[in-house]
C-alpha cells in the first residue's frame, strides 16, 4: 500500500464514521420538520386535529414511506413487477373469465363484446 493511499484512508474512514450519524440527524430534522410544519399549518385549522412535534413528524414521514413508497424497490424489476407477454396475458384473461362466469351461471362475453357496467 502506498503512502498516498494510507493517508487517504486515514481521513476517509473517520469522516464516514462521523458523517453518517450527522447526515442521519440532518435528515431527521429536515424531513420531520417539513412534515411537522405542513401538518401544523394545514390540519389543526381545517379539521381541529392536534399539533405534532418534530419526532411525530418524522414518524409520520417514515410511516408514509413504508405504506406508500415501498421499501426501496424503485425502478428495479422485482417479483411484483412482472410484465406479461401477449400469450400470458391472454391465458390470464381466459382463466379469469372461466373463474368469474362459470360459478355465477352467466354467459361468457365473447371477444368483441364488453360487459355491461353496473
Amino acid at each position: 500500500m502506498s503512502i498516498k493511499r494510507y493517508w487517504k484512508w486515514r481521513y476517509i474512514i473517520p469522516a464516514a464514521i462521523i458523517g453518517a450519524p450527522v447526515a442521519f440527524a440532518v435528515f431527521v430534522a429536515v424531513g420531520g420538520g417539513v412534515v411537522m410544519l405542513l401538518w401544523n399549518w394545514l390540519l389543526p385549522p381545517l379539521f381541529g386535529w392536534p399539533q405534532i412535534t418534530i419526532w411525530q413528524g418524522f414518524g409520520l414521514l417514515a410511516l408514509c414511506r413504508i405504506l406508500f413508497g415501498g421499501l426501496g424497490s424503485h425502478g428495479r424489476g422485482g417479483p411484483s413487477r412482472h410484465h406479461f407477454t401477449l400469450e400470458e396475458r391472454e391465458r390470464f384473461r381466459q382463466r379469469m373469465r372461466e373463474r368469474c362466469f362459470s360459478k355465477s351461471g352467466e354467459s361468457q362475453p365473447s371477444q368483441g363484446e364488453s360487459q355491461p357496467s353496473q
